[in-house]
């Protein structure tokens, strides 16, 4: 039995690491809207999320300063893809600038898929910062968020 409850304890620990707050996603045209001033992009769940995971890349990955985000500011919506039969995820595509404890500002390109977090609950949040994508995961100055 404690074995049971250490696991549900476990798994709901690493749920809640995981998750961003639930957002709803909001009607939009379906060629997406773009530069748009939003509030889901500016949500402090997604920034939160966004900052822990740089936390982490910063300290896992060789050669990158070592520097925190420690504010956001000119958050912003670049486009919205609606899911459709085709492509069932909503996707919202957005921009920021952060600034770092360095004191130099670098742009965020991120993107919250709806209904992507930990085994399909909550939204997941993909990002890239500026100079900070050493392996080039997100292509050359992060175009795949773009």
């Amino acid at each position: 039995m404690a074995r049971l409850q250490a696991l549900a304890a476990g798994m709901a620990a690493s749920l809640a690491a995981t998750l961003v707050a639930p957002m709803t996603a909001q009607a939009a045209d379906p060629l997406g809207s773009y530069a748009v001033n939003d509030d889901v992009c500016a949500n402090s769940a997604v920034r939160s999320t966004i900052k822990h995971r740089f936390r982490y890349q910063v300290t896992h990955v060789p050669q990158l300063a070592d520097v925190d985000i420690v504010d956001f500011y000119g958050a912003y919506q670049t486009r919205y893809h609606p899911a459709t039969e085709n492509s069932p995820i909503a996707r919202r595509y957005c921009r920021a600038t952060a600034r770092l404890s360095d004191g130099r500002d670098r742009t965020v390109w991120y993107l919250i898929e709806y209904g992507q977090g930990f085994a399909g609950i909550g939204d997941n949040v993909e990002f890239c910062v500026s100079g900070f994508d050493r392996w080039n995961v997100y292509d050359s100055h992060c175009r795949v968020l773009r």
